[in-house]
């Protein structure tokens, strides 16, 4: 159930008339009085001796008995409350109900007020109710309607346990702004999948991902082909921009600006520039996962996504291991990365990234303030994606991608997680719905490449020596993952790895070093991306073998003091 409280009017009739009438769009079906403040008010709806005009003075008459000089201007207060589209259809008598403790719960007529404000409860749609209310007491006095907004919320969560409706998360104030009914519809009515406001917030979270200075932010927002504009003070400072797309206009014809902090509170200008804070220097102390030495670099796409692959898995050991401020952080810069994998990704995984991307955007957000400056890795590792074009998901550019997601996913349930702790409901609850679009675009990005390496890894002599390395490497999960259907293809990758001159057993060991497995679905199609990262073998298991001596340590401590320096 979603109460939601309107913007103050000054004109009570204009609002009865939009109650009653038909509607924008004729969806107003049988409008009638639910419930109000007092059993013997004429309704409109049902009685035809009733006027629209009888009703407003009714409501109006607290107000009209104030002096001139005491009345306020903006005095008519609106809250419209709807159940989800799964739920049972209320009866008027149960929806009665629901108003006279919404009006309770928000300070306009608390339960036994005798001296309350005037209300009155429409129904014209099966699935929600409007409660208009005028806010003078009956004894000239205003109502006390301190925090109505999160109080008819709470309410909202105890109705909805009472009548076995949908339970929702109670909101922390930091969601973007619903689309209004007005946008909806037109939306609606031009066929267009989502409105505007949606349509305008992606495509500001896309132009912002990795982008590292305010030119090439307003840059990336025009190339998208979005109308801006630039709020300038009189000194020249740039005070905040606003956008609009080309052909979403008024009923004048002119383009509809949204400013981007009504996009979502992350999107305005300030909070935007706080993305561009320099690097934090790493502590002597941080846990930073250590690189092999680098081969000779991979351009395009794939070079990006394994570069992404690596800053990932560092974002996810900082939300599990880190303090609070660099956690969130990290998961704020998480949905940077999601925004342009998905703009830069393949036609086949576009639609499942952009999905996941568009619901992590919820989990982006929180009271928490995010200390900036160690999510700079993450950041870069948005921008490369953006800069190095779009995959074309096939070959090493397709395999990485499928190594990309793979990680990506776990650092989604990491946030989902850290979420879950600090009691963000709504967050914890986005971050899972873009996991499972994760989960999804995975098996379509990897199905290719974990084909070929299952096909390799069926030879039953190459996966007796394997069992013996993983069984001494990982004895407490050996027996588990040798009974995965991903075996095979774990099983190629080691046999890779050892061709490719490495220590199979000292690679599986670092690769479950810094983190637990159990909330893997596959432990083995984990250790497979994981294994071909630190050992820089092709993520597409169809190209040639690197061959390089084996890592000694000094090496292994090099590059790690490079991985400090990323």
């Amino acid at each position: 159930m979603i109460p939601r409280v309107h913007k103050m009017g000054s004109r009570t009739i204009g609002l009865i008339r939009y109650l009653y009438g038909p509607g924008t769009h004729e969806e107003h079906t049988d409008p009638h009085l639910v419930a109000a403040w007092d059993s013997l008010v004429p309704d409109p709806g049902r009685n035809p001796k009733a006027t629209y005009a009888d009703l407003q003075r009714l409501l109006d008459q607290p107000v009209e008995a104030l002096p001139k000089s005491r009345r306020p201007t903006e005095h008519v207060w609106h809250l419209s409350v709807r159940t989800a589209p799964e739920d049972s259809i209320l009866t008027d008598e149960e929806w009665g109900d629901i108003a006279r403790r919404m009006v309770a719960a928000t300070g306009i007529a608390p339960e036994g007020d005798t001296a309350a404000c005037r209300w009155a409860a429409v129904r014209h749609a099966d699935d929600h109710i409007h409660i208009i209310a005028t806010t003078v007491r009956e004894d000239g006095r205003r109502p006390r309607r301190h925090n109505e907004a999160k109080r008819s919320q709470a309410e909202a969560r105890l109705i909805e346990a009472d009548y076995g409706l949908r339970r929702l998360s109670t909101g922390d104030g930091t969601a973007a702004q619903r689309p209004t009914s007005a946008e909806r519809h037109k939306a609606d009515r031009h066929q267009r999948e989502r409105t505007p406001r949606e349509e305008l917030r992606e495509s500001v979270r896309r132009a912002a991902a990795g982008a590292q200075s305010e030119e090439e932010f307003f840059d990336r927002l025009t190339h998208a082909g979005l109308l801006v504009k630039r709020r300038v003070a009189p000194s020249g400072d740039l005070l905040g921009y606003t956008v609009a797309l080309p052909d979403d206009r008024n009923k004048n014809g002119e383009p509809v600006f949204y400013s981007g902090s009504k996009l979502a509170p992350d999107l305005s200008l300030p909070r935007i520039r706080e993305r561009w804070t320099q690097p934090a220097e790493p502590s002597s102390d941080e846990d930073v996962s250590p690189e092999l030495p680098a081969l000779p670099p991979v351009t395009g796409p794939a070079y990006a996504r394994r570069r992404a692959t690596t800053a990932t898995w560092q974002a996810l050991l900082q939300i599990e291991h880190a303090d609070e401020g660099t956690a969130a952080a990290q998961i704020a810069v998480a949905g940077e990365v999601l925004d342009a994998l998905a703009k830069t990704s393949a036609a086949y995984t576009r639609r499942e990234l952009r999905d996941a991307a568009f619901a992590f955007e919820r989990a982006s957000r929180s009271h928490v303030r995010a200390v900036r400056g160690h999510d700079h890795t993450l950041r870069q590792a948005a921008h490369d994606l953006v800069h190095s074009g779009r995959s074309l998901g096939r070959g090493e550019d397709g395999a990485t991608t499928a190594m990309l997601i793979d990680t990506a996913f776990l650092l989604v349930t990491a946030a989902a997680k850290w979420h879950t702790k600090k009691h963000h409901a709504q967050q914890a609850e986005a971050a899972h719905q873009a996991a499972e679009h994760l989960r999804a675009a995975y098996e379509i990005a990897a199905a290719q490449p974990m084909s070929v390496l299952h096909q390799r890894g069926r030879s039953l002599p190459l996966q007796r020596r394997q069992a013996v390395v993983l069984r001494q490497a990982l004895p407490e999960i050996a027996e588990q993952v040798l009974a995965e259907p991903g075996w095979p293809a774990l099983a190629a990758t080691l046999a890779d790895a050892q061709a490719a001159g490495h220590n199979p057993t000292r690679l599986l060991a670092e690769a479950t070093r810094h983190r637990e497995l159990d909330s893997a679905t596959s432990v083995s199609d984990v250790l497979v991306w994981r294994l071909r990262r630190l050992a820089h073998l092709p993520a597409d298991p169809a190209a040639s073998l690197p061959r390089h001596a084996p890592t000694t340590q000094p090496a292994l401590k090099a590059a790690n003091n490079a991985s400090r320096r990323r």
